[in-house]
């Protein structure tokens, strides 16, 4: 005899960011982010990319935006610098600084 097929679902957040991309573009940026890069990426170059071509970015804290404006002149995100120091403490070797 055959038992029936059970099909399992992923427990999965299904919340929407209630953000839209116009949003993202238009929002006043109260603080400077650390963009979260994958291995080998340049912040640099894919916050420039992001900001010529419009795309959001993800900060290190989660945050979802459009770069728009110069860092140098907002407050550092304080929850993106616990993150990065908490990154740079496990990676002694690393010489890289935020902004760099």
């Amino acid at each position: 005899m055959n038992s029936p097929l059970t099909t399992i679902q992923p427990d999965l957040d299904e919340r929407l960011d209630e953000r839209t991309e116009e949003d993202l573009r238009t929002g006043e940026p109260k603080v400077a982010h650390i963009v979260r890069t994958d291995p080998g990426e340049s912040a640099l170059a894919k916050v420039t990319e992001a900001r010529i071509y419009g795309f959001a970015v993800e900060a290190l804290c989660g945050e979802r935006f459009v770069p728009q404006r110069d860092p140098k002149k907002l407050p550092m995100c304080q929850v993106c610098k616990e993150i990065y120091d908490l990154y740079r403490a496990t990676n002694e070797n690393l010489n890289e600084s935020p902004g760099a």
